[in-house]
C-alpha cells in the first residue's frame, strides 16, 4: 500500500514537471516570435511585404488603418499574423495567433 502511494506521488511529480517544461518551451517560442515580429514596428509596409510577401488578406479596420493578414500552417496548426498599418504606410502593431 505504501509503495503504491509513493509511485502515485512520483508519477504525479513527473507529469507536472513535464507540463511545466512544455509550458516553458512554448513561452520561449512565443517570445522569440514576438521579438521577430516587433522588428517590423516603425518600418514601412513595403519592407514588411519584402520580408513576408503579399498578405493573404488586407482591409481597412474600424480605426481607418490597413491590416495585413498572413495565414500559414505548421503541423496542421493554423497560424495568423496581423499587422496594423497607419495612414503613413508604417507598421504600428501586430498580433500573432497560433504561431510557433
Amino acid at each position: 500500500m505504501r509503495i503504491k502511494i509513493i509511485l502515485i506521488i512520483l508519477s504525479t511529480f513527473f507529469v507536472l514537471s513535464g507540463c511545466q517544461t512544455v509550458k516553458q518551451k512554448t513561452d520561449a517560442i512565443v517570445e522569440k516570435e514576438n521579438e521577430k515580429l516587433s522588428e517590423f514596428i516603425g518600418k514601412s509596409a513595403s519592407k514588411l511585404q519584402m520580408e513576408l510577401g503579399k498578405p493573404d488578406e488586407d482591409f481597412k479596420n474600424a480605426k481607418g488603418n490597413f491590416e495585413f493578414v498572413y495565414n500559414t500552417k505548421k503541423y496542421l496548426i493554423p497560424c495568423e499574423r496581423r499587422f496594423e498599418i497607419n495612414s503613413d504606410n508604417i507598421v504600428i502593431g501586430f498580433v500573432s495567433n497560433g504561431c510557433f
